[in-house]
């Protein structure tokens, strides 16, 4: 997306190789890299993360373009694609590296990202309240080299034949007008 402009945000939902996998389909994203985000230590690795104990999430660092997909639309298929009312915890996946969490790059997306979280939980959109946090970005940091666009380089792969593929099928079905070719 040579000389336009970029925007980036940072989001954790679960396992970064689903999350990268979902929002790579989106028109308008020009990068998703998968990482941590949140914790307390620097430079965390894959390990250390896992463990539980960094305060780290994993997340992903999506780059848009702002005039083909908007935030609001991002934070639409992040709260479509996980389910924000299960705390520390997706599918199998369990512990702090895998909340539910939102951070913010300016004034703008921690207002659109609080807005949105306030009216889901008054409105009642879930059976159980949204537990998805939001904090300011404070820093990303890239994951390992072999975590990156995961489910691209192991399509035959259990894991994303059996989480990954159904959340994309998902995504199409509820966002096909946002996806890519």
């Amino acid at each position: 997306m040579n000389g336009v402009k970029t925007n980036v945000a940072v989001f954790a939902n679960g396992c970064f190789w689903c999350t990268e996998a979902v929002f790579s389909s989106l028109k308008g994203v020009s990068s998703v890299k998968s990482g941590y985000a949140g914790g307390h230590i620097t430079d965390p690795t894959y390990d250390q993360v896992s463990n539980g104990d960094t305060g780290h999430a994993e997340a992903i660092r999506i780059e848009y373009d702002p005039a083909t997909i908007t935030y609001d639309d991002l934070l639409a298929v992040f709260f479509n694609t996980h389910d924000p009312t299960t705390l520390n915890r997706q599918g199998s996946d369990v512990g702090t590296q895998y909340r539910s969490a939102i951070f913010y790059t300016d004034d703008e997306q921690k207002i659109k990202a609080e807005a949105l979280v306030k009216e889901l939980n008054d409105t009642q959109a879930y059976d159980k309240p949204v537990v998805t946090e939001v904090h300011k970005l404070e820093k990303f940091y890239e994951a390992e080299g072999y975590h990156q666009e995961y489910y691209k380089t192991h399509l035959d792969q259990p894991y994303c034949q059996l989480v990954i593929a159904p959340k994309l099928e998902k995504l199409e079905k509820r966002f096909g007008e946002l996806l890519k070719g």
